[in-house]
């Protein structure tokens, strides 16, 4: 912990007077979930110093901790977060969270940054907060790259993983689709139509990165960097390829007379690929290991498997067509053993995990008007991020940041 004046320290003790002494540090919270298997969490203790910008953050942060789907706020809670918001040289927050039934205090932390990174810095706590509480990974630092038609044309977008900071990376006035993050989490792959060709463009670049003759689609880059998965048709039909990223180099995947291959994936060791392919006869998901050996098909059921996403939890994702309705599923590559999300009667499609391997966000689409929406896979619950002013496509999040 950084250096503190007296009166910082003085409330910084004061976490061990609300519980009690005797509490022990930097230990994990014993997960003991309250009412719909959340924890019940307090916030009335955690102050801002009145400022619009302290106040924000304690409001961005309720928020978010109630989205992570860990906690739910109670009176008698058995967790208690109190601390301090307040303006410095930037934006100062001293947190303390403390179990009420063992007095143990399972994180203390000085959080710092700028006035105008409010939300991000609240952000930041809620993951830790997720991180200390569960031991997994949160997904409010996250963000989200997503398709919208609100200025006329379908242009490329990002904003937080909650929906706000909506901004227009492109201008393309044509048409965007397949958004895909790279690594890094700054930079973003996608297929853009400005040329009238479908060619693979990257955030920040303003020449293709691929522009063969034909369908250039889907890139995915793995997950160190070093190779793009990417959808061609300059030898016929729509073939899987990966391409290496330094040299340019490419080798053809599959080889399907008379079908097509869409939309590669990763799994998170970059050891295999999943992709789709209606070779027998209609769309379904094929999970294909590097080192050799023939496809596997993953999807049994439903007339149309398309979008897959494969999360850091190892689980893969897609969208299936059943009972007229586009439904999202989550399957165990591994053991082939699935379950559909059960949903209302909207049409859910282009599922993408959230860094928490909890989450995930996709197209929500009701009388031909599409938004993007949330889905606890755990309480199967959904929460609306973006929808009004135009439609919205495509999500994908960004897995390192």
């Amino acid at each position: 912990m950084s250096e503190m004046n007296r009166a910082e320290r003085r409330w910084f003790l004061s976490g061990v007077a609300v519980c009690g002494a005797g509490v022990a540090y930097g230990q994990r919270v014993e997960v003991r979930k309250s009412g719909a298997g959340r924890i019940g969490i307090s916030l009335d203790r955690l102050t801002s110093d009145g400022s619009a910008e302290g106040q924000e953050f304690i409001r961005v942060l309720r928020a978010d901790l109630l989205r992570s789907g860990w906690f739910e706020e109670q009176t008698a809670a058995r967790l208690v977060v109190l601390g301090r918001v307040q303006q410095t040289e930037g934006l100062r927050a001293e947190i303390q969270a403390i179990q009420v039934a063992d007095k143990r205090r399972v994180l203390s932390r000085a959080f710092s940054g700028a006035p105008v990174a409010t939300r991000a810095l609240a952000h930041r706590v809620s993951d830790a907060l997720v991180l200390a509480v569960s031991g997994k990974s949160g997904m409010a630092s996250a963000r989200l790259a997503i398709v919208g038609n609100q200025s006329g044309y379908k242009e490329l977008y990002v904003c937080d993983a909650d929906g706000a900071n909506l901004r227009q990376v492109t201008q393309d006035r044509s048409i965007v689709v397949a958004p895909a993050w790279m690594p890094d989490g700054k930079n973003i792959l996608y297929t853009s139509y400005k040329q009238g060709y479908p060619n693979i463009y990257r955030t920040g670049q303003r020449e293709a990165v691929s522009k063969f003759g034909g369908l250039n689609a889907s890139a995915a880059v793995s997950p160190d960097g070093r190779k793009m998965a990417v959808i061609l048709s300059k030898d016929g039909n729509p073939e899987l390829y990966i391409r290496d990223v330094r040299t340019g180099s490419l080798q053809r995947v599959s080889s399907t007379r008379r079908a097509n291959e869409a939309s590669p994936c990763w799994s998170p060791d970059g050891s295999q690929i999943a992709y789709v392919s209606d070779s027998a006869g209609r769309p379904h998901i094929y999970v294909l290991a590097l080192k050799g050996g023939s496809p596997k098909r993953l999807s049994r059921t439903g007339s149309e498997n398309v979008a897959p996403d494969w999360g850091v939890n190892g689980q893969l994702t897609y969208c299936s067509r059943q009972a007229g309705r586009y439904r999202i599923v989550v399957a165990d590559p591994r053991t082939g053993v699935s379950r559909v999300l059960p949903l209302d009667g909207a049409d859910y499609e282009d599922p993408s995990w959230m860094p928490d391997g909890r989450h995930v966000v996709v197209s929500r689409s009701v009388n031909y008007r599409s938004s993007i929406y949330l889905l606890d896979t755990q309480e199967e619950r959904s929460i609306s991020l973006k929808e009004g002013a135009g439609d919205w496509f495509s999500p994908a999040c960004s897995r390192h940041y």
